[in-house]
């Protein structure tokens, strides 16, 4: 297989088939009333579907199936890649139509991930079996950050596309024809799905969707760093997924030190805190999808050889921190004040208290003062 034409081939054969499949979604949905409705905790203002997950899962199952059987079903690691990613589809949509708690969701998520990294294989950092157990939590987490990060029309669609097209190139490079079919595909996938998930958004991806791309693009990335071995690892993990990790730190950051619930939607992700400094929709898709792209290049470029692990990892690191730094003085809630750590044993949800009683209190004394002015009249 020439890696280029089969690329372009089969890219665009996934754009078409998942901007198809998203649209008879759609319609599917609206007319059983599937759609997400708008509260406080959300950024649309009116109920959108949100099965679009589906189209692009369906379309990155079926690329892969088919190599899978032109290939003779000689990778299992693909095979059991692929078969993780489908129960992460089916946990998402389970999720969507029902809500479940967390600890089913990180049982099944874990599961998957073990799977994926006991046939596919890990990196080396410390050696034995702490390696493993790392790497499977890895996958996990950025599943969940996928998750997190789908919180804005075309956001992570596109953070998809950009990240799956590089890991393609890192795939083919590496002799993982397989798996750069499946990269690829995913990738076109999630940009016929961005054609009506583009602002404003006509679907939504749901659980189904975000869940999927987290577990795919997170599994991908360490198989394709399972021969990778001390700092390389690490970096070019962090480097590839900076965007996602940043968006998750912050977002926990923020919430934990402001007394919020960790896992309750909000209006508190990196996205949000750009829309407030003044740009649109549109224009903070493009920013987090550049950010991504800088990001996934650098693990690429790192897996190459071409950037050294230790620089790479620092930069990912420093960039890191300082965008969670500039993001937290941008208010974490609409019409809010900067994000403020709280006084000494003291949460932010304590302090309004104590500022509330306090002012009930003066307004007290004051009608107290009145009265007796009154009475002494």
């Amino acid at each position: 297989m020439s890696p280029f034409p089969t690329t372009v081939a089969v890219g665009c054969a996934a754009l078409s088939l998942a901007a198809l499949v998203t649209e008879l979604l759609r319609r599917f949905a609206l007319r059983h009333d599937v759609t997400d409705r708008p509260d406080g905790r959300k950024g649309h203002a009116r109920p959108t579907p949100y099965l679009g997950g589906i189209a692009v899962a369906v379309v990155t199952l079926v690329a892969g199936a088919v190599t899978a059987v032109a290939g003779g079903f000689g990778n299992p690691g693909l095979a059991v890649l692929l078969g993780g990613a489908a129960i992460i589809a089916v946990l998402g949509l389970i999720d969507d139509l029902r809500p479940l708690g967390p600890a089913p969701r990180l049982g099944v998520e874990a599961t998957a991930a073990s799977a994926v990294v006991l046939v596919g294989g890990h990196p080396t950092v410390f050696g034995g079996w702490l390696d493993a157990a790392i790497a499977v939590m890895w996958i996990v987490f950025i599943t969940n950050a996928f998750n997190l990060l789908d919180n804005m029309d075309g956001a992570a669609s596109s953070v998809c596309a950009v990240i799956g097209g590089i890991l393609c190139w890192q795939a083919w490079s590496s002799g993982q024809a397989g798996l750069g079919v499946v990269l690829v595909a995913l990738s076109g996938a999630s940009l016929g799905f961005l054609l009506h998930n583009w602002h404003p958004a006509r679907i939504f991806l749901g659980d189904s969707g975000s869940l999927f791309i987290g577990f795919t693009l997170a599994s991908a990335s360490v198989v394709l760093h399972k021969d990778a071995a001390g700092l390389a690892v690490p970096a070019g993990l962090l480097a590839t997924t900076l965007v996602v990790t940043v968006d998750t730190a912050l977002v926990m950051f923020s919430r934990y030190r402001e007394a919020r619930p960790l896992l309750q939607g909000g209006l508190d992700h990196a996205s949000h805190r750009l829309r407030r400094m003044g740009l649109t929709v549109r224009q903070t898709t493009v920013i987090i999808g550049m950010f991504a792209a800088l990001g996934a290049v650098s693990g690429a470029l790192l897996a190459r050889g071409v950037l050294p692990s230790g620089g790479v990892l620092l930069a990912a690191a420093a960039v890191g921190l300082a965008t969670v730094a500039m993001l937290l003085r941008i208010p974490s809630l609409p019409g809010g004040a900067p994000s403020a750590v709280p006084g000494p044993g003291l949460s932010v949800g304590r302090q309004l208290a104590r500022q509330t009683a306090g002012e009930a209190a003066d307004l007290r004394k004051g009608a107290s003062h009145l009265r007796k002015s009154g009475a002494a009249g």
